[in-house]
């Protein structure tokens, strides 16, 4: 059915001389321009810019999108539909984020739509598609507001929160026989009788503790006193009541009584039969009950203050921060590994909030909030929030909410905390500022947090703090020209020294016959060694899976993605081949389907295949494994890294998840396995990541007084990277970087933008690059555009890949008219009817 509205007819027009409004809505799809819709006349109070409105779009399809204006001019090329309901009554997206999206927009040349679909969760986000179900902790019996009949209806057609049915919008308006519903569901909501979900796959679902009381008519002493009487001869029945009575004291206070005991705490206990306790509930003595409790989860841990006092070079750093921040906006603290940034971190933290502002605290990855969380949590308590993609949709909004109300006043976020309501920042810290992490690369918008951080603080007038002990060139580069503020911490804190960094040659290792599977026998030993001392071992390889090819010993045979120009990797855990860009898999064969041969063997090795023979040489260890592969479920990173902090786990293997800022006390060695296929990659970048990988791995190692040691496996240790990596020397590593990047017209001295063109068919795809580069030469001249050329890997889901670089120079009004010629030219190649189907994304400082 269709959700159109016309909620005024012309022939019930009010007095001419009414006030008309139109509203320009940002709808959630990768539309060019926005859309503007009519304001009912008796609605004209309800508009709000940046809160939420339903419109109908196309012919049958309603959707939520967020008012970006408000004003008298109706559109010139079409009739204006009417705003079918308002969602909010204050907005839900502030004024310093509208701003902030339209920059996104417009620097990383996408749409303001796709803008607003990756920044709102999706509970914030409706369509003619969404799901209500009834609320766990909603009762007709127990319920204290009045239904109407439209309401009740929709309660019928739910049935019981037991059975979990869900109506979509399009079934509501069906059912209630009319199209303006949108009011009747947001008022049961507001009863909190029914909830909101956008996929069944997102289903809502609270966080729900089972509580039990003793019923109202025993809380009288002589009550209780005959109902000991009654149990006397049910032992059983009396020592699950005796429990209760001793948690909840209902004599001192029979207040006390209506909250209750957790369930759990009886039915879990080892000296309690869990039967005696339901057979009490079945007979009325005690009274079960649901408690919603907040889907965030820091609110229920201890706050137990944390006091620190910061150490003279702490101090030190921290002052000529405050004072850089008098004449500068952004400053880098350079620090090395170990050297304690996250305490003034802290301290500059607690000054923000004490001015009254906000703070944004950016990490890089998942893994990172677990550790520091708990440390922030210690000392901000209720005021932090905490906001990331392993969160539920539904926990994302109460965050969401939370910044919103000012109820959270600092944030702990990985990139797309960026997103996030605020309207009163102070300072927002970007921790590992160096991290490829921070960008996003599909889909649009395809931004780098970093960058969205500093444009955000400089709209809200707040200062930036960018730390790193291997920060980006870039970022450096900017330091140094005096843009902005430059600290530096040389040593690491309290007694803890560098580590020894070791070489280890594999090529003379393999000759000397003393390599075991992928260890060298002076890595084996050192492991041995530590373990032997009750120390524990981080272990790096940037790859996960078993094996990255798998092949045929007898043709050549090599099982590929269908879908994607690489091998599949073998996953020993799952026994299949899987492809890491878009998830296809196969299952292993052990007979070669091309020659029939069973000579089929895995050919070099990831995390898994580490783990695997780690376990067998070293069997009295306890080996963890940290990658992409084990760390899917929510709560897994935490539970990894708990594991290894409680020293429960010997041995920490992982990707480049484990070289991340994390901080464990009695890690004493580290062993970076195959040191070569991180230096080795067609990229401008490749040796300042491989740098930043070497140094930030390392940095595990010695934290807290243990001296430590790096073992490095390589089979080229004349490499120029690894003598600046030895020697901890950032400063001669970037000066030796700088000059290569000049030379060769580079970021910071270059801008960069990235065109992919896209499509199904090979050879269309490179005639569609073909003529977008000369469109490009054409406008921008032949010197700014490189290519098109087929990337490393040509095919990635069906789609067949070309890529132009261009390079501008830095200014402002370059870089503005060269989008514009971008645009222009990406407009040709769309107008041909050959290329209707490619498709073409621009990345504007590519990573």
């Amino acid at each position: 059915m269709s959700l159109a509205l016309d909620f005024i007819s012309p022939a019930a027009a009010p007095a001419a001389d009414r006030v008309t409004l139109f509203a320009d809505v940002i709808l959630p799809l990768p539309l060019p321009r926005l859309y503007t819709y009519r304001v009912p006349y008796e609605l004209n109070d309800n508009v709000v810019i940046g809160g939420r409105v339903i419109v109908q779009f196309g012919a049958k399809r309603t959707l939520s999108c967020i008012v970006a204006a408000v004003h008298e001019r109706p559109p010139a090329n079409y009739q204006a539909k009417y705003i079918l309901e308002f969602i909010d009554d204050a907005p839900v997206v502030t004024q310093p984020q509208l701003k902030l999206f339209r920059w996104m927009a417009d620097y990383y040349m996408c749409t303001l739509g796709e803008v607003i679909n990756a920044a709102l969760p999706s509970a914030l986000k409706l369509s003619s598609e969404s799901r209500i179900q009834l609320h766990p902790g909603f009762s007709r019996e127990e319920n204290e507001y009045p239904l109407s009949s439209q309401e009740e209806l929709i309660v019928d057609a739910l049935g019981t929160t037991e059975e979990g049915k869900a109506l979509t919008f399009t079934e509501v308006g069906e059912l209630l026989g009319i199209t303006s519903f949108h009011k009747v569901i947001k008022s049961l909501m507001q009863k909190d009788v029914i909830f909101l979900f956008e996929h069944t796959a997102d289903k809502y679902s609270p966080k729900v503790v089972k509580k039990v009381r003793l019923a109202h008519h025993f809380i009288a002493e002589p009550a209780i006193e005959q109902l000991f009487s009654t149990l006397a001869s049910k032992p059983k029945q009396l020592d699950v009541l005796m429990k209760y009575l001793q948690r909840v004291p209902v004599y001192q206070n029979e207040h006390a009584n209506q909250g209750g005991l957790e369930k759990a705490a009886l039915t879990s206990s080892p000296h309690l039969s869990a039967s005696a306790v339901n057979t009490l509930i079945k007979n009325g003595v005690l009274e079960q009950f649901d408690v919603i409790v907040s889907r965030f989860p820091l609110e229920n841990e201890p706050t137990a203050q944390l006091h620190f006092t910061l150490t003279e070079a702490q101090t030190t750093a921290r002052d000529e921060i405050m004072a850089h921040f008098a004449r500068h906006d952004i400053t880098l603290l350079h620090g090395v590994t170990g050297a304690g940034k996250t305490e003034i971190y802290i301290d500059l933290i607690r000054k923000a909030l004490e001015s009254g502002g906000q703070v944004l605290y950016l990490l890089p990855e998942i893994a990172l909030t677990a550790q520091i969380v708990s440390r922030l949590l210690r000392v901000f308590g209720s005021r932090l929030g905490v906001y990331h993609s392993k969160f539920s949709d539904n926990e994302r909004v109460e965050v969401w909410n939370g910044v919103l109300s000012g109820r959270f006043q600092v944030v702990v976020g990985v990139r797309s905390a960026v997103f996030l309501p605020f309207d009163s920042l102070s300072l927002i810290i970007v921790d590992e500022e160096h991290e490829s992490s921070y960008k996003q690369y599909d889909p649009a918008p395809r931004y780098n947090a970093r960058e969205v951080a500093l444009m955000m603080a400089n709209f809200q007038g707040a200062k930036t703090l960018l730390g790193s002990a291997t920060p980006a060139v870039e970022t450096y580069y900017q330091a140094r020209q005096g843009r902005y503020g430059l600290v530096s911490l040389t040593k690491r804190f309290g007694e803890a020294g560098m580590p020894d960094i070791e070489l280890v040659d594999t090529r003379k290792a393999r000759e000397r016959k003393t390599m075991h599977n992928h260890f060298s026998a002076d890595l084996l030993t050192e492991i041995e060694r530590k373990l032997g001392a009750q120390e524990q071992v981080i272990l790096f390889q940037n790859r996960r899976g078993y094996a990255p090819v798998v092949a045929c010993q007898d043709c050549g045979w090599i099982p590929k993605c269908t879908n994607c120009a690489v091998s599949l990797s073998y996953h020993k855990h799952s026994h299949e081949l899987r492809c890491h860009y878009c998830g296809y898999h196969d299952p292993m064969v052990s007979k070669c389907p091309a020659c029939g041969s069973r000579a089929v063997k895995t050919q070099g090795f990831g995390t898994e295949k580490i783990e695997d023979d780690l376990k067998i040489m070293l069997p009295q260890a306890n080996i963890q494994r940290m990658d992409l592969d084990t760390t899917r479920a929510k709560n897994s990173y935490q539970q990894i890294i708990a594991d290894f902090e409680k020293q429960t786990t010997n041995v920490l293997v992982g990707t480049q998840m484990v070289t991340k800022g994390l901080d464990f006390a009695n890690v004493s060695l580290v062993g970076i396995i195959n040191a070569d296929s991180i230096i080795h990659y067609p990229d401008f970048r490749a040796h300042e990541r491989a740098y930043q990988m070497f140094v930030q791995v390392s940095g595990r190692a010695g934290r807290k007084g243990k001296k430590g040691k790096v073992i490095i496996q390589t089979a080229d240790p004349t490499q120029v990277i690894f003598d600046k990596v030895i020697r901890n020397d950032y400063v001669e590593f970037y000066n030796y970087e700088i000059m290569q990047r000049q030379e060769h017209g580079y970021p910071p001295f270059m801008r960069v933008i990235k065109l992919t063109v896209k499509h199904v068919e090979q050879g269309l795809g490179e005639r569609a690059a073909i003529l977008l580069t000369q469109e490009l030469v054409e406008r921008l001249g032949r010197a700014a555009v490189l290519g098109p050329e087929a990337p490393y890997i040509f095919r990635i889901r069906n789609f067949y890949l070309q890529e132009i670089t261009i390079k501008l120079d830095r200014a402002h009004t370059v870089l503005k008219w060269a989008k514009e010629q971008i645009c222009a030219a990406m407009d040709v190649v769309h107008d041909h009817k050959e290329f209707k189907q490619a498709r073409l994304v621009a990345d504007v400082d590519p990573m």
